[in-house]
C-alpha cells in the first residue's frame, strides 16, 4: 500500500505541475489576468485560473483512489468539478453570492447524504441530525475559508500538501487520497511560488476547500476529530478572527479585502515567501500536535495547537507593524 501511495502521490505531482503549465500558456494567450487593485496583495497582471488544472486532476485521482481505498472519494470528484465549473463562471463573469453558497450546501447536503450514517463526526455526543447539520455548517464554512486564505502567492499549496500529508499520516481509510491532494497542491506550487507566474482562482480553491473539508470529516469519523480540528488550524483561526472583526466593522464580508493576519504581514513589508514559510513552519508544528492527539494525548496536543496558532498569530500580527516595502 506504501508504494502505491506513492505512486499516486508522484503520478499527481506531475499531472498536476504539467497541467497548470499548459493552463498558463492557455490563460496567457486569452489574456485572463487578474489586475492589481487596492484589496490586491500582486503587483503585476497575473493569469488567473490554474484551478482549471489542479481539479481535474485532484478529481481523476480521486476516481482512481477509489479503487484502492474505501471511502466516499468519487462523490467528492464529482461534487469538486461541479464547483469548479462554476466557480470558473463567477471568476469571469461574477454571480452573486447567495446562489453560490446554496450550490454548496446542496453539494455538500448530498455528499452528507451518501456517507454512512454509522459515521459520526463528533463521537455520538450529538444526535444524528444535529450531528450532520453542525458538520455541514462547518464544512460550507472551510470551503469558503479555503477561498478566503488564497490571497498570498504559495500559501494555499502550502496548506493544501500540509493538510493532505497529517490527514496520511494519521487517517485510517484516506491515505491515498491525501497524499494525492498534498501532491496536486506541491505541483500547483511549482507555478505559484512567489513571485507567482499564475493563481489558482475560485475554479481551483472552492474545489480543494471541498475536497479537504471532506477528508477532513472522514478523519473525524475514524475517530480523530480533534485532529481534523488541528491541522486547518492556523486557517479556521485568521479566517474567523477577520471574519468577526469585519462583522464587527460593518463590512460586506463577501467583498474581498485586504485585513487577514498573513495579508497585513505582507502590507508590513514581509515578502510572499518570508509569510508563506512562517506558515509552512506552524503548519508543520499542527501535524506534530494532530499526531499527539491521534495517540490518544488530546488534551497535550490540542493545548499544544492553540499554542502553535496562537504564535504564529502573534508573529504575523507583528510583522504587520512593521515599515511597508
Amino acid at each position: 500500500m506504501t508504494l502505491t501511495v506513492a505512486v499516486i502521490a508522484l503520478t499527481t505531482f506531475l499531472l498536476s505541475a504539467a497541467g497548470t503549465g499548459i493552463v498558463l500558456a492557455w490563460l496567457r494567450r486569452r489574456e485572463i489576468l487578474d489586475h492589481p487593485n487596492e484589496r490586491s496583495s500582486h503587483n503585476l497582471p497575473t493569469p488567473r485560473g490554474g484551478g482549471l488544472a489542479v481539479t481535474p486532476v485532484v478529481a481523476a485521482m480521486l476516481i482512481l483512489t477509489a479503487f484502492v481505498a474505501p471511502g466516499y472519494s468519487t462523490i467528492l470528484a464529482a461534487g469538486a468539478l461541479i464547483l469548479m465549473a462554476v466557480s470558473w463562471l463567477d471568476d469571469r463573469e461574477g454571480l452573486p453570492p447567495l446562489p453560490r453558497f446554496l450550490l454548496q450546501a446542496a453539494i455538500i447536503a448530498a455528499t452528507l447524504i451518501a456517507m454512512p450514517a454509522a459515521g459520526l463526526v463528533f463521537q455520538g455526543l450529538l444526535p444524528f441530525w444535529a450531528d450532520r447539520l453542525l458538520t455541514a455548517l462547518g464544512w460550507l464554512w472551510f470551503v469558503n475559508l479555503t477561498n478566503f486564505m488564497d490571497g498570498i502567492d504559495g500559501i494555499t499549496g502550502i496548506e493544501t500538501a500540509a493538510i493532505g500529508v497529517g490527514i496520511a499520516l494519521i487517517g485510517d481509510h484516506s491515505a491515498a487520497q491525501a497524499m494525492g491532494v498534498a501532491a496536486a497542491g506541491l505541483g500547483f506550487l511549482v507555478w505559484n511560488w512567489h513571485p507567482a507566474r499564475i493563481f489558482l482562482g475560485d475554479s481551483g480553491s472552492i474545489p480543494l476547500g471541498f475536497v479537504l473539508g471532506g477528508l477532513l470529516i472522514q478523519l473525524a469519523t475514524d475517530g480523530h476529530l480533534a485532529a481534523a480540528l488541528i491541522l486547518p488550524g492556523y486557517y479556521i483561526a485568521d479566517a474567523s478572527i477577520t471574519l468577526l472583526w469585519r462583522l464587527k466593522d460593518g463590512e460586506k464580508i463577501w467583498q474581498a479585502h485586504r485585513r487577514h493576519f498573513y495579508q497585513r504581514a505582507v502590507q508590513g513589508g514581509k515578502s510572499h515567501s518570508q509569510v508563506s514559510l512562517a506558515i509552512l513552519a506552524a503548519n508543520l508544528g499542527l501535524i506534530g500536535c494532530a499526531w499527539i492527539t491521534a495517540i490518544g494525548q488530546t488534551g497535550l496536543g490540542s493545548g499544544l495547537a492553540v499554542a502553535v496558532v496562537a504564535g504564529l498569530l502573534a508573529l504575523l500580527g507583528h510583522w504587520a507593524k512593521g515599515k511597508p516595502a
